[in-house]
């Protein structure tokens, strides 16, 4: 660090508090600084939160993205008959769900959709998606190679977003200091190891789900669905399809075009459910054994509908379903069928360090 590179950051962040956007090399530039830590602590603090005060263009956050992926992030090759599809929340929404888009996936890889997932440790939630995938059985310190094992043998896998095996170099050390929404939550989340082009993303914010949508397909993504659901009759809203609220969207369609609607659950025949039953428990030992629970029975009110819903996006962008009601209708079968647990003893026996402890440990939440 220096003192002039410290007052050439400190004059981006004044152009920030000013709203005045960045250019994408200008943008690419600040955070190449943030990663490899050539500024003070502090100002690399007041430049995210300055940013996500202003509030972050296309090309800002497609900025971030690019610096963390060719700095910041080991490379892997999956190979798959079928495009690997990712499902992930940028986290830092204001209502704190059970680990939705997780079920969500399992339901997706029991069919044969191929799941690269990236996901990180709870920060200002109970438990993270990597930390629930642990205490199930999953290794989720291991290096890129095993993790696209996973997903060509049991059909997914998770690359563990703050492991230094996957961002060596400064994600954790940032991510683990920051408890507001920022562009590099966004960023971060869009850098996967396996650089799938088909994606659901959830987003913490209603102001977000265009501009994530337009950064998707500015860093190359086919096809994609980007989402913020609400919670009824109030403001707080999540990083996932809501079965509690209206569901904003934009869709990334395969010519280029990307569109704005929004759903509620009736429109799939489903009830306006309690938020209350989405919320998760306080211990991740508690929360693995409701979740094997609904992936073993299907049964969970309010829970199974979530993740019912949110596996239809996937079969609707992976192209298994034309519309999102057969998406739903798919889903529903899947979970119910049981699938979705065999999917994740598959799952467990592969992305680990001792299958057979693995395997007993999930069994021991039956």
């Amino acid at each position: 660090m220096n003192m002039e590179q410290d007052r050439a950051f400190g004059a981006v962040i004044t152009r920030l508090i000013q709203k005045q956007d960045l250019t994408r090399t200008q943008a690419k530039d600040a955070f190449v600084t943030i990663l490899t830590d050539k500024t003070t602590p502090m100002q690399q603090g007041a430049f995210l939160a300055a940013l996500a005060a202003k509030g972050e263009t296309e090309h800002e956050v497609a900025a971030g993205w690019e610096a963390i992926y060719n700095l910041d992030t080991c490379k892997v090759s999956v190979k798959t008959a079928t495009p690997v599809v990712e499902n992930s929340g940028t986290g830092m929404d204001t209502f704190k769900t059970f680990n939705i888009s997780t079920a969500a996936s399992l339901i997706a890889a029991s069919q044969g959709i191929p799941m690269a997932r990236h996901g990180a440790r709870a920060i200002t939630s109970a438990c993270g998606t990597v930390d629930m995938v642990e205490a199930l059985g999953i290794h989720v310190e291991c290096g890129p190679e095993l993790v696209a094992q996973s997903i060509e043998t049991a059909g997914i896998g998770l690359f563990n977003g703050m492991s230094p095996q996957i961002h060596p170099m400064a994600l954790g050390r940032i991510l683990s200091q920051i408890y507001f929404g920022s562009t590099l939550n966004i960023a971060a989340s869009l850098a996967n190891p396996a650089l799938p082009k088909l994606g659901v993303r959830g987003v913490y914010s209603r102001e977000m789900v265009l501009p994530v949508a337009r950064v998707m397909k500015e860093i190359g993504y086919e096809r994609a669905i980007v989402v913020h659901g609400s919670v009824f009759g109030t403001d707080l809203g999540m990083d996932e399809a809501s079965v509690c609220g209206t569901t904003f969207c934009a869709e990334l369609s395969l010519d280029g075009d990307i569109r704005e609607y929004s759903f509620a659950p009736n429109a799939f025949g489903m009830g306006d459910f309690d938020p209350s039953e989405l919320t998760p428990d306080t211990s991740c030992d508690l929360e693995a054994r409701r979740f094997v629970k609904l992936l073993r029975t299907g049964d969970g009110g309010a829970r199974a509908e979530a993740a019912i819903l949110n596996a239809a996006l996937i079969f609707y962008i992976a192209g298994m379903a034309k519309t999102l009601d057969k998406g739903v209708a798919l889903a529903a079968k899947a979970l119910r069928s049981g699938a979705a647990f065999d999917c994740l003893e598959r799952w467990v026996g592969i992305q680990t360090r001792e299958p057979e402890a693995g395997i007993a440990k999930l069994r021991s939440f039956i």
